[in-house]
């Protein structure tokens, strides 16, 4: 399958959008991510939308909302339900 699309694909040059790691994984630059305009919700190290400022890795993700303003934080309620209340 051919996607077309009228942006050039750009290739990645090492030390201006990407780093590796001691391990051997490529971590992207700060200028990289913000240049690709969104955020992947991934969490990356260099993120510039601070995505991962705004999730607790003590809640399961599903049950979070990193974008939602404070005002709209949910309470997760963990103890026992009285139906007669």
């Amino acid at each position: 399958m051919t996607i077309l699309t009228d942006k050039k694909p750009q290739e990645l040059k090492e030390g201006i959008d990407y780093n590796v790691d001691a391990n051997g994984n490529w971590v992207f630059t700060r200028e990289y991510l913000t240049k690709r305009g969104h955020c992947c919700e991934s969490g990356c190290q260099n993120c510039p939308y601070d995505y991962s400022s705004k999730v607790d890795p003590e809640y399961p993700s599903e049950l979070q909302d990193p974008w939602a303003d404070e005002s709209e934080a949910y309470e997760i309620y963990d103890g026992d339900i009285d139906p007669d209340a």
